[in-house]
């Protein structure tokens, strides 16, 4: 996640290198510890600022120039003296009054929903003006029907999970919203010790795996990746669902084969001696989203400010969480009873990417999981492809009507952009799964271009 950096400084760069969503410059990295330097206030004056050298100088090159003819302090002086930027920056400081300050938000117990957790014991949502209860729940079906039933104001979920409730996929239709992305990738196949010889994926006909619920990444990438390999989904083996903080003693009690689930579950298989890690899902497709923050369109108008305040601290929370420098402290915040009742060495192998395979070796990948809050269009694209080649979704689909209206990545720029961050210049791009491009312009062809399908 790349932030403002600072306008008065001739190694930043105020317009995005390209539109893809990477960072700008490395610049735009060293930018997030000069934010938090600053504090909120100076964090809002660069904003304004930014706004206004983009304003005057759309060319880089002769901002550049400017600056180096007449100095940062001079530049700084002589734009105050045309426009007032402290009184620009105390009006883009106020916000509306809270409708409701305390809020109830359900939450499943896995790294996935690090941003959502973390920003309780680590301030981001006091920060804020919010007084947030985070509650630990059972299942997905429990968080879905309490925050449908308005018992949450909003909740973790799994990012197809607002599509499927809009679309009344397992419930009644009501209209919801994935306001940011939680994670991106973070989750991985792992199997039962006895199978450690059974490494190819051809070999797996008859096995039993679980998943979290239907309407997820995991299943949706497990039966991908399934399929890749030549095995039918719902034919060749079984898929169970099974709450995350479940799955191990049901892999250990030899009741499913395998999961697709969190690396903090993966690896608490691994810490237990009941599984070995088979594949990292980003190995699948690197960049994937997996959990998101989401809440009904109801309480979004209702409570617009509200809402806007909980979707500034959970991206706050996210960018904190997106450095990898901060993840042992993030382990320790969320590992108690109250929120994800894990070892901490457990979550620190998961949220670091230094852990071990289950097979003897220490493997590292800092990507392992990510945090990235931009809720892509083209996500949401690509799920709708899924449920349609696996008959969750029957008939013609508006795949882009559908995405837009349920992922707000118009509303995330303009929340990010807000709080200095920056967000890509588009809401949809292309990516690969397992080695196939993605076009989400094209999402019909790709939906019927699979082998292995029910559509």
């Amino acid at each position: 996640m790349s932030m403002f950096s600072d306008p008065f400084s001739l190694k930043s760069r105020l317009r995005q290198r390209c539109s893809c969503g990477e960072h700008e410059s490395e610049a735009a990295h060293e930018a997030a510890t000069r934010c938090e330097a600053l504090g909120e206030e100076g964090r809002y004056k660069d904003v304004v600022a930014s706004a206004v050298m983009r304003a005057l100088f759309p060319n880089d090159m002769q901002r550049r120039g400017f600056l180096k003819a007449v100095g940062a302090s001079t530049a700084a002086a002589a734009v105050s003296t045309f426009f007032p930027l402290a009184t620009a920056t105390e009006v883009f400081a106020q916000t509306g009054p809270l409708e409701k300050t305390k809020l109830k938000v359900g939450f499943i117990p896995i790294t996935c929903a690090t941003p959502i957790i973390m920003a309780h014991p680590m301030g981001f949502y006091s920060k804020h003006g919010l007084d947030v209860e985070v509650i630990k729940t059972a299942g997905w079906a429990v968080v879905r029907d309490k925050t449908i039933n308005k018992e949450y104001d909003a909740a973790h979920m799994l990012s197809p999970m607002p599509l499927a409730i809009s679309m009344g996929l397992g419930s009644n239709p009501v209209p919801f919203a994935t306001a940011a992305i939680e994670n991106i990738n973070g989750q991985g196949i792992t199997l039962a010790m006895k199978h450690k010889d059974k490494t190819d994926p051809k070999t797996w006909k008859g096995f039993k795996f679980a998943i979290p619920f239907e309407f997820s990444m995991h299943n949706y990438l497990l039966r991908y990746y399934l399929a890749e390999h030549g095995i039918d989904p719902d034919t060749d083996v079984q898929l169970r669902v099974v709450p995350p903080p479940e799955m191990v003693a049901n892999l250990r009690a030899d009741n499913i084969d395998g999961f697709l689930a969190p690396d903090n579950v993966c690896q608490r298989a691994i810490y237990d001696g009941a599984g070995f890690l088979h594949v990292l899902s980003k190995e699948m497709w690197d960049g994937h989203p997996c959990c998101s923050f989401a809440a009904s369109k109801e309480f979004i108008t209702t409570h617009p400010n509200s809402y806007a305040a909980l979707l500034r601290a959970i991206v706050d929370a996210t960018g904190y969480a997106s450095k990898s420098e901060n993840r042992k402290a993030i382990a320790e915040a969320i590992a108690p009873a109250a929120y994800l009742n894990q070892p901490q060495i457990v979550l620190e192998q998961a949220l670091t990417g230094t852990y071990a395979d289950g097979k003897g070796a220490i493997k590292k990948d800092p990507k392992r999981v990510d945090f990235d809050p931009f809720p892509w269009e083209s996500f949401a694209v690509w799920m709708l492809t899924q449920m349609k080649r696996w008959g969750q979704v029957k008939g013609d689909v508006d795949y882009a009507k559908i995405a837009k209206e349920v992922f707000l990545a118009t509303d995330a720029a303009k929340v990010m952009k807000q709080m200095g961050l920056t967000p890509p210049a588009t809401t949809s791009k292309s990516f690969s799964v397992m080695g196939k491009v993605f076009d989400p312009a094209k999402p019909e062809d790709y939906a019927n271009s699979f082998a292995i399908k029910r559509s």
